[in-house]
C-alpha cells in the first residue's frame, strides 16, 4: 500500500486547477440532490479501470478480473487500466477517458477501480461529469479513490461505494457484502462481526464510543488524507448535516492531527450530524519524539463537538472491509457501534 504523504501537494493543486473538460463539468453545484445508480444484476458488464497507481505485477489486473467473473460479471477493460507512468497508472488524460467512456457506454452497469494508491486527484477537472450525471453507475474503490468519490458527491449527487478495490482481498466477508448489497438490494446494517476467538469477552475488532447518541445523515467521507487534500476546491462534498466516515494509513498521529485541524479550520467538523473512525493501519507514533494516540487526538476534535461519534468501524485498509454507499442515507448508533441504510442504494429502474 502506498504512502499518502507526498500525494497531497499535487493533488490539491491539481484539485484547484482551472482547466474544465467535458462541457459543463463545474455546472452542478455542491450538495446536490441524492442521485441512485442503475441496479447491478449477474451477468452484467461491469468496466475496470485505474484511476490512480498502477499495480507492481501485470498478474493483479488478471485477478481483478477474475474476481469480478466470479462475481458473475462480464469485464470490460479500460484501453488504458493496465498503463504506467512513474507511480501512476498511465497519462492523466488516459485515466480519465477510461472513467469517461465506462459512464458514457450503454453496455456498461458499473465501474470497478483496479486499485488506490495515489494520482486520483489529478484526474479530477478532466471528468465529465455531465455524461456521469445522466448515466449513473455505481463506482466501487477505496483509499485514494476517495478522490472520485468525493468529486462525484459534489459535482452530480451520485452514491457510489467505498470498498474491496478489483485487485484487494475478495474473501467471504467481502463477498458476501457485495451480494447482499448489489445483487438482493439489502437494506444494510453495518456491525462488526464477532471475533471473540478464545477470549471470554471480546478484544479485537471492537468499536468504542467516543459520544454515545443517535443520527441521521447521508454518508461522506473515506481515506483522511486524501479528502483533506481537496480542501479549498470544487471537488469537496458538503459536509452540512452529513455523517463524515474517515480512515487511513501508514500515517503518524501528528499527521492525523493536522488533517483533522484542516478539516475544524475549514469549518466542516462544525457542520457534521455524526461521526464514524474506521481503522488507521499503521498509524503508531515515531520512536524518536512523543506523540499524542489516535484516542486523544480524536477526543480533541471529536468529543467536544457533542454529536454521535464512534472509532474501529470496518472501514479502512483491512482485509474485511464494509461496502459503505457515499452519499447514502443511514442511520448511525454510536452506542451500539453501528450504522444502517435507510433507503436503497439503486435506482428502482431495470
Amino acid at each position: 500500500m502506498m504512502r499518502r504523504r507526498e500525494f497531497v501537494a499535487g493533488s490539491l493543486a491539481a484539485a484547484l486547477a482551472p482547466v474544465v473538460a467535458g462541457g459543463g463539468a463545474l455546472a452542478s453545484p455542491r450538495g446536490a440532490g441524492r442521485l441512485l445508480p442503475v441496479p447491478l444484476n449477474p451477468g452484467d458488464t461491469v468496466a475496470l479501470v485505474s484511476p490512480s497507481s498502477p499495480v507492481s505485477d501485470s498478474f493483479d489486473l488478471q485477478l481483478a478480473q477474475e474476481v469480478l467473473e466470479a462475481l458473475g460479471f462480464r469485464v470490460k477493460p479500460g484501453a488504458h487500466y493496465g498503463d504506467r507512468r512513474g507511480h501512476l497508472a498511465g497519462a492523466d488524460a488516459g485515466r480519465a477517458d477510461d472513467i469517461n467512456r465506462a459512464f458514457a457506454d450503454p453496455d456498461v452497469r458499473a465501474v470497478v477501480c483496479v486499485r488506490g494508491g495515489s494520482g486520483g486527484a489529478r484526474l479530477l477537472p478532466l471528468l465529465d461529469y455531465d455524461v456521469i450525471r445522466a448515466n449513473p453507475k455505481a463506482l466501487l474503490g477505496y483509499s485514494d479513490i476517495t478522490a472520485l468519490h468525493s468529486a462525484i458527491q459534489a459535482r452530480t449527487g451520485l452514491v457510489t461505494f467505498h470498498g474491496p478495490n478489483g485487485s484487494g482481498s475478495w474473501n467471504s466477508f467481502n463477498a458476501d457484502q457485495f451480494r447482499r448489497l448489489f445483487f438482493e438490494r439489502e437494506l444494510m446494517e453495518f456491525r462488526n462481526p464477532d471475533d471473540r476467538g478464545d477470549e471470554l469477552v471480546q478484544r479485537r475488532n471492537r468499536t468504542i464510543t467516543i459520544t454515545g447518541g443517535r443520527a441521521r445523515g447521508a454518508l461522506v467521507g473515506g481515506n483522511l488524507t486524501v479528502l483533506t487534500a481537496l480542501a479549498g476546491s470544487p471537488y469537496m462534498p458538503d459536509f452540512d448535516g452529513k455523517i463524515l466516515f474517515l480512515e487511513d494509513v501508514s500515517e503518524a498521529p501528528y499527521r492525523i492531527d493536522r488533517m483533522l485541524s484542516t478539516l475544524r479550520l475549514m469549518g466542516a467538523l462544525d457542520r457534521i450530524a455524526g461521526f464514524i473512525w474506521g481503522r488507521c493501519t499503521d498509524c503508531g507514533p515515531g520512536e524518536t519524539f512523543g506523540s499524542l494516540t489516535i484516542e486523544q487526538i480524536l477526543d480533541d476534535y471529536i468529543r467536544p463537538l457533542g454529536i454521535p461519534a464512534y472509532r474501529g468501524a470496518q472501514i479502512g485498509h483491512i482485509s474485511q472491509q464494509f461496502i459503505v454507499p457515499v452519499g447514502g442515507l443511514v442511520e448511525m448508533d454510536a452506542d451500539a457501534g453501528t450504522f444502517r441504510m435507510l433507503e436503497p442504494a439503486f435506482s428502482p429502474s431495470t
